[in-house]
């Protein structure tokens, strides 16, 4: 058991038994259903809306939770020690509520964040192109103003809830020529006409997400669904948003490594080998000793940045830091902890297993690892 995070209040801990409750009783019974048919139940997010779970920091004015991101926070543990991995609401709650807040107009945020909050809508952004990945600023979606509408054209490829999306922000290019200062953001509604879906990608984790395809044909939109007071803003606000994105990466990351541990710990105290449990050799016993270090470090770390982040000081390079480490110190400590489970660690039925699977993509959205490398090594 870890220790109890310095950011925690007994209000937290209220929120810390709703979210349990709600988890264990809504994702829990269905995680291996959900993993078969390759996404969650549409009417959990209904259900989740109607507890109070979405937009959890988002002001009680749009019909959010009027909370901090320690509650997002709460959330995402509590997802995880369910054995739920599909449900995309970290994203959701946590990054694309955070754009319409951060950066949509007065009349925007009335309209959109309360369908957000009760479940009516279901929320996605579109970055990722089929030929760029973490380079947007190379981007070839395009948003040609037409009258006092855009229209929209272009593909995206790997959109968390792109299946069941019913509002996506598109990162799209208003100007052709500009590089960053050409791109924009567009809120768009799935039920307009030209908007399609592709399939749902078969990944090697994360079963349960529905992480699809999105194509826009001669989309059409109002441009005052464009975010922000004009075009060619949207890489500024990708940049300003992405620290929360990568702290959500972190906190996921964390709660993983713990529960590898914590899985790990009980699975080789029980299995004998050899006449005595697994965990009394040596080996086992020093792999253990190095991974509850690491969870140790990584906790503290992501404490100390959900601390700054609630007082509004996290800095681009730090969050960089831990999303890095994190996610690479996890899938190391995930790693040990599969082989200290011998063959059965390969077994789709055993927790670590699918911890190993889930795990794997962490170094990469959010901005590669290698992408983090770059931005730290800009700020020495």
């Amino acid at each position: 058991m870890t220790e109890r995070s310095p950011w925690m209040d007994e209000d937290l801990d209220a929120f810390r038994d709703l979210a349990r409750s709600f988890c264990e009783k809504e994702l829990t019974p269905n995680v291996e259903r959900w993993i078969e048919q390759k996404h969650v139940d549409r009417e959990l997010w209904t259900k989740a809306g109607g507890v109070g779970l979405l937009c959890l920091s988002i002001p009680e004015e749009y019909g959010g939770g009027g909370g901090s991101f320690a509650h997002e926070t709460v959330l995402i543990e509590e997802q995880a020690r369910s054995g739920d991995s599909g449900w995309g609401v970290s994203l959701h709650n946590g990054i694309v509520a955070h754009y319409v807040l951060a950066y949509g107009t007065e009349e925007q945020k009335r309209a959109w964040l309360p369908k957000l909050a009760s479940g009516e809508w279901v929320g996605a952004i579109a970055m990722t192109e089929p030929g760029t990945g973490s380079d947007l600023q190379n981007i070839k979606t395009k948003a040609r103003r037409d009258g006092d509408e855009y229209v929209v054209n272009g593909a995206k490829t790997f959109i968390t809830n792109g299946a069941q999306a019913d509002f996506v922000i598109v990162v799209a290019k208003t100007a052709a020529d500009e590089g960053a200062k050409g791109i924009s953001l567009i809120g768009v509604e799935t039920a307009r006409e030209g908007f399609r879906r592709g399939r749902v990608l078969d990944k090697i984790g994360l079963k349960a997400q529905d992480t699809a395809e999105l194509f826009f044909d001669d989309v059409r939109v109002p441009v005052d669904n464009l975010l922000g007071p004009e075009e060619g803003q949207g890489f500024v606000q990708l940049m300003q948003q992405l620290p929360q994105e990568r702290l959500i990466i972190g906190v996921s990351s964390v709660v993983c490594l713990e529960l590898a541990l914590a899985e790990t710990l009980r699975y080789t105290k029980e299995r004998q080998a050899f006449g005595r449990p697994v965990f009394a050799f040596q080996n086992t016993k020093f792999t253990l000793a190095e991974v509850a270090t690491e969870a140790r470090v990584c906790r503290v770390f992501l404490d100390h940045c959900i601390d700054k982040h609630l007082k509004g000081q996290l800095d681009i390079p730090t969050v960089a830091m831990l999303k890095y480490y994190t996610s690479d110190r996890a899938m190391k400590a995930v790693d040990e902890c599969l082989q200290l489970h011998g063959g059965y660690g390969y077994m789709n039925e055993y927790p670590i297993a699918r911890m190993y699977t889930d795990l794997r993509v962490q170094r990469i959205y959010g901005g590669t690892n290698e992408i983090m490398k770059e931005i730290i090594s800009r700020s020495l």
